[in-house]
């Protein structure tokens, strides 16, 4: 490897280290060459979250000029030390460039439309802003077939899901984002006035629990992944699917009020969910 591409994966490194909530076990288990490559692939999707969310400019500007370079990756010689080590990542597992420019979309999607009518159209959206990473990664392990990523896809939904329901106002106060379906919250009688609210009434109760129950449905739908993967990868795809379980849980026990007290697992938690499937696996493995 050249000293360019390794000074570009310590970057990646560094981005993964600064973000250690996002990426909790970081697959230690992997081989090393591995890790750097899941680092590259998360500094990837962090880079692309903070030009769709907080970039200073004309975001749909920097995103087109962002995929340009993401292009090099396959082509060239990529000028962000980000894409450089993205490019080592991507040459060596022959990866498609298909999910890269999905997310690249997820992010021009948040520039244009704040609102969904239907679930249908936040699934959809789902599919160009989560199920893309599922994909990635699953590539770097050396998955391509349609079970596998079936599977991915309902994790990465349902971590998306309860992602959303987690930060409802803090989706609406920040950026005017109400991923709720209007056709949901018209069923349950909920206005986007009562999501501005400091406590959630009744009714907005109901419906975060009914899309709660949804996010839980897709989680346990893929849980099985992590048995189809190499047991060095098994920990981090059990613990994410363990985290959103947990955060559906921490909902339910706020009696499904996200308004009032945005729930997180903070350290403490995630060193619990850790232990937790760390206990899991040595019983199965006896």
């Amino acid at each position: 490897m050249s000293t360019a591409a390794a000074d570009a994966r310590r970057v990646a490194r560094d981005i993964t280290r600064r973000h250690d909530e996002n990426f909790p076990v970081a697959f230690l288990l992997l081989p090393r060459d591995l890790r750097a490559d899941m680092r590259a692939l998360f500094a990837f999707c962090r880079t692309v979250d903070d030009v769709g969310d907080s970039w200073a400019g004309d975001r749909s500007i920097a995103l087109d000029e962002f995929e340009l370079d993401l292009h090099r990756c396959w082509e060239g010689t990529p000028g962000d030390p980000r894409l450089r080590a993205l490019a080592v990542t991507v040459r060596r597992h022959a990866m498609d460039p298909d999910p890269f420019l999905r997310l690249l979309d997820a992010n021009r999607i948040d520039q244009r439309q704040s609102r969904w009518a239907t679930y249908a159209d936040l699934i959809d959206y789902c599919h160009h802003s989560a199920t893309p990473v599922g994909e990635m990664v699953l590539a770097v392990l050396g998955h391509r077939d349609a079970e596998r990523i079936a599977l991915s896809d309902h994790t990465c939904v349902g971590l998306q899901l309860v992602n959303f329901w987690q930060d409802i106002s803090r989706d609406l106060a920040d950026n005017n984002r109400i991923y709720l379906p209007a056709e949901d919250m018209e069923r349950f009688g909920v206005a986007e006035a009562d999501l501005a609210r400091p406590g959630a009434n009744e009714a907005t109760r109901a419906l975060v629990a009914f899309q709660v129950a949804r996010a839980r449905a897709e989680l346990v739908a893929g849980a099985s992944l992590a048995e189809r993967v190499t047991w060095r990868a098994r920990p981090d795809l059990r613990m994410f699917t363990a985290g959103g379980l947990a955060l559906c849980d921490a909902i339910a026990r706020q009696g499904y009020d996200t308004l009032a007290h945005r729930p997180a697992p903070g350290r403490l938690g995630r060193a619990r969910i850790a232990l937790d499937v760390i206990l899991g696996l040595l019983r199965r493995s006896r």
